[in-house]
């Protein structure tokens, strides 16, 4: 008897459909628009500002013409995708990365690694906390070594990495990008109400640990139950026995290249807002000095990139693809009427109900709108005078955005940066969907309690 994941598409199939709905829809809503002004060289929404403009539906022509449009679009993402994948190949040709993990496992004791499977999933957690999305897509192989040195998969690999980097930062209390947007759009004191957001951000990533570790149990049990037994881990897995493994020089030294980089593109980042671009122009640079400094003939270091590529291609390929659904509802120009449509469904609701719908609501936006900021700009202009009428604080509003786009990102579609990092892993969007789904729905429980609290306690900037 099939069950119900078994009738998940292939994801090629699951962003043509949605494609098509869009394109279909152009033709069903009305086109409509809001007012935007110009508040720190970003353009946010100006609230009741709504209004039905000339229908602009999107012809057969124009759905696949916003393929190369979406492509366009997430360039840059597609390119870090091969960066990083580039970089890896290369240092993954020195077995710096093979040897360094090895040597960890050895000294830490495989007899450990469920709390290894803990600590690692905090680790990827804080670094979606601390340092970003997209920033984190060059450590996410080092998860798949370390996951496959323990006796795991891919997919736990993923969920090590993948799930807690997304849980990490879209609970993050210190996301600059929806809960700061957020708190200027509100003219609330800048990540105020950090208190219960870290409680929440932490109760996530125990339940992403805690399904981590059940999983590897039940693959460690019945390996017939992995749900990435069919993807390739050639390059990825150890190949010889735990005991074995130590450090050389030239891992070490290798090791310091890649760990000095790093400390450039979090320097870049935190000091100069470094975005994509430089870090994919770091990652190339540490291929390039690794390359350099291993004494790596011409060859080979071409061999391996092209190598490294083609295995990063269908990840990359998808990112663009998910891109071209917002190229279609910007064509069709029924991004803002869906906004204002599911908003406006919210008006006479209970408190507590009309606080857990607005996360819905938000959930929605976030699978055509797949930016934490623009989603803001779009959207909490008009949300925060609604929560109000409704009876909820600022505070409250902004959490149940966070949560919509956070707990969303786990699987979402269109989110050119979760696929790129799945990409790192090798894990194909329908086989992720298949892990992940019950984990957000429990995530998202977990997430409604602590918002129908911040309703409870009248949640203020404190």
């Amino acid at each position: 008897m099939k069950k119900w994941y078994d009738y998940i598409p292939h994801p090629v199939v699951i962003l043509f459909v949605i494609m098509i709905i869009m394109t279909i829809l152009s033709y069903l809503l009305p086109a409509g628009s809001y007012e935007r002004e110009l508040v720190d060289g970003r353009q946010r929404v100006i609230p009741n500002s709504y209004e039905t403009i000339k229908s602009t539906p999107v012809t057969l022509l124009d759905m696949f013409k916003a393929l190369p449009m979406g492509f366009k679009t997430a360039s840059d993402i597609i390119f870090v995708v091969f960066a990083g994948g580039i970089m890896f190949g290369i240092l993954e040709k020195t077995r710096m990365i093979e040897n360094s993990i090895g040597t960890l496992i050895k000294r830490l004791g495989i007899e450990r690694k469920y709390l290894i499977v803990v600590l690692m999933t905090f680790i990827f957690g804080m670094a979606g906390v601390f340092i970003g999305y997209e920033h984190n897509i060059a450590l996410v192989p080092i998860a798949a070594v370390l996951s496959l040195s323990i006796g795991g998969d891919l997919m736990l690999a993923a969920g090590i990495s993948v799930g807690a980097i997304t849980v990490g930062f879209g609970l993050s209390p210190f996301n600059p990008y929806t809960v700061g947007t957020g708190h200027q759009i509100a003219e609330l004191p800048m990540f105020s109400g950090a208190g219960l957001r870290s409680l929440l951000c932490l109760s996530g990533l125990s339940t992403l640990a805690f399904y981590n570790v059940r999983y590897f149990k039940k693959i460690e049990k019945d390996a017939s139950k992995s749900l990435s037994k069919e993807v390739s881990i050639e390059g990825i897995s150890l190949s010889k026995p735990l005991h074995e493994y130590s450090m050389t020089r030239s891992n070490q030294m290798v090791l310091g290249i890649f760990l000095l980089g790093l400390a450039v593109m979090l320097y870049g980042i935190f000091v100069h807002h470094w975005y994509i671009n430089e870090i994919s122009g770091i990652f190339l640079m540490v291929a390039i000095v690794v390359g350099l400094a291993t004494r790596m003939g011409g060859k080979t270091f071409s061999e391996t990139l092209l190598k490294s590529v083609a295995n990063v291609a269908p990840g990359a390929f998808m990112v663009g693809y998910a891109t071209s659904i917002r190229s279609i509802m910007e064509m069709g120009n029924i991004s803002d009427t869906v906004s204002y449509g599911l908003a406006s469904l919210l008006y006479g609701l209970p408190t507590y109900l009309s606080a857990a719908l607005m996360t819905v609501v938000q959930s929605v936006l976030n699978i055509l709108i797949p930016s934490g900021s623009g989603q803001a700009l779009a959207t909490l202009p008009i949300m925060i005078p609604l929560g109000e009428v409704l009876g909820l604080t600022r505070q409250t509003t902004i959490l149940a955005f966070q949560i919509g786009d956070g707990v969303t990102n786990l699987f979402n579609p269109t989110l050119g940066g979760m696929i790129a990092m799945l990409a790192m892993c090798r894990i194909p969007l329908d086989k992720w969907l298949r892990f992940i789904f019950p984990l957000a729905f429990l995530i998202l429980l977990v997430s409604i309690i602590f918002l129908e609290i911040s309703v409870f306690i009248g949640y203020g900037p404190a």
